[in-house]
């Protein structure tokens, strides 16, 4: 027999860390090999975790919503034969740390099957709950553990981190922890916040899921960060409606996917984008970063009604077949759960398409740190005037609004304005002839 590591895989160049947030198997389970094992969560993705081999699970080193660094391992599964490279037990800090920082780890664990987290709900800052275990077992309070420089993602602070700055804190000796685990604190309340009561009894209440939060919070500080104003425009896409209308079957035999109208919309924009390269720049801080690649992300709405943001990467060198099928295949995945979290990672302007639900107009919330982001509104058969060499008439033409969000942090409306309408343009210029 031997043991094989299940290392938490690189999931993108700039994912560094993910949440656990179920484990499919339990300890004693059969896997088959490529067999999923637990699901884990980055800031916008969540994924499976696979075997790389058949066994079975003798072993699991990190619980639900523990934080785990890629690389780590994150389970032990016993194989039959081979020489495969056993795993080493439990806590690598121990092998890796000075003995009273070992000991500290030791006793921590076991604090923390005995007592509940502490409550640091007050603190704006994200604390897993193995941190939080730490803290409370050696009265860390809060503001200490505000104070703690931390190496994880964005600044996350780890378990190594609250480990160091225990043993440098010099208020408590690892002797003595280890021989009085009952200092460790009572169990505490560990709801962060109190769950609100029906008032006649009837009423549902449903906590929001990890996703959705997410949203609240990423929406909630956008609008604290960004001076957000809109400019509107309407779009006479007579020509586009008529052109698509007459070559999708063509494009759906030739190339295997579906035209729709999403791609062409795109395509207008990363050109209007390559034309204003003041909307393809980003904002932290005091300082301005112009973007050099024209990344854009497409607003997508999935089953659960969460909406997810994919990326197509270097969309001005893509023409309208490359563009289809990278929005086909992103939507796709995207309502399948198969997204990647290098999928959703780098984009520097954002399209949503509120016309799918309807809605004629918007006012989309910027995706920070981006400095714009475009609504498409629903397209409509309305009355316009027609202008001839002849004289004006009315007709029936095909039209939509395009709602343009921006950060006037930044964006004046002078170049908010000229970019929608450039867009516009682009729109209207469509050649009813043109080739597929």
């Amino acid at each position: 027999m031997a043991k094989f590591e299940l290392k938490l895989p690189k999931m993108g160049e700039s994912v560094a860390e993910a949440t656990v947030t179920n484990w499919l198997k339990n300890v004693g389970d059969k896997i088959e090999m490529d067999e999923a094992v637990l699901e884990i969560a980055t800031d916008k993705v969540d994924s499976e975790v696979p075997s790389e081999v058949s066994g079975t699970l003798v072993e699991i080193l990190f619980q639900k919503d523990d934080v785990v660094q890629v690389g780590q391992t994150i389970a032990i599964i016993e194989t039959e034969g081979g020489a495969v490279e056993s795993a080493p037990k439990a806590t690598v800090v121990a092998s890796e740390t000075s003995t009273p920082v070992a000991e500290v780890a030791k006793t921590v664990e076991t604090a923390k099957e005995i007592a509940a987290p502490a409550d640091f709900s007050s603190s704006d800052k994200f604390f897993s709950p193995l941190v939080k275990n730490i803290a409370a077992a050696e009265g860390v309070s809060l503001a200490e553990l505000e104070s703690i420089t931390g190496s994880g993602k964005d600044g996350r602070v780890n378990k190594e981190d609250i480990l160091n700055y225990i043993k440098n804190r010099g208020s408590k000796s690892a002797t003595a922890v280890s021989e009085a685990p009952k200092a460790v604190p009572a169990p505490v309340q560990t709801s962060t916040q109190a769950v609100p009561v029906s008032v006649n009894g009837a009423d549902e209440i449903v906590e929001m899921d990890r996703m959705r939060k997410l949203i609240s919070k990423y929406m909630v500080e956008s609008v604290q960060t960004s001076a957000h104003v809109q400019s509107f425009i309407e779009v006479d896409v007579t020509n586009i409606v008529k052109w698509r209308d007459k070559v999708k079957n063509a494009f759906e035999k030739r190339e295997g996917e579906k035209l729709t109208f999403t791609p062409i919309f795109m395509e207008a924009v990363a050109k209007a984008l390559r034309d204003f390269p003041g909307m393809n720049i980003s904002v932290e801080g005091d300082y301005i970063i112009k973007k050099k690649n024209i990344n854009l992300g497409m607003a997508a709405a999935l089953p659960n009604g969460n909406l997810i943001v994919p990326v197509i990467k270097n969309a001005d060198q893509l023409n309208l077949v490359g563009m289809a099928k990278a929005v086909n295949d992103l939507g796709n995945r995207a309502k399948a759960g198969k997204l990647k979290p290098d999928d959703t990672q780098g984009g520097t302007y954002t399209v949503t398409n509120v016309g799918t639900f309807g809605s004629v107009f918007g006012t989309p919330i910027i995706n920070q740190p981006q400095v714009g982001i475009l609504a498409l509104g629903a397209i409509r058969k309305v009355p316009a005037v027609i202008e001839t060499p002849e004289g004006d008439f009315i007709g029936i033409r095909q039209k939509m609004f395009l709602s343009h969000s921006y950060d006037h942090r930044v964006v004046d409306g002078a170049l908010g304005g000229s970019f929608v309408k450039r867009v516009a343009d682009y729109l209207e210029a469509w050649d009813i002839n043109r080739d597929i």
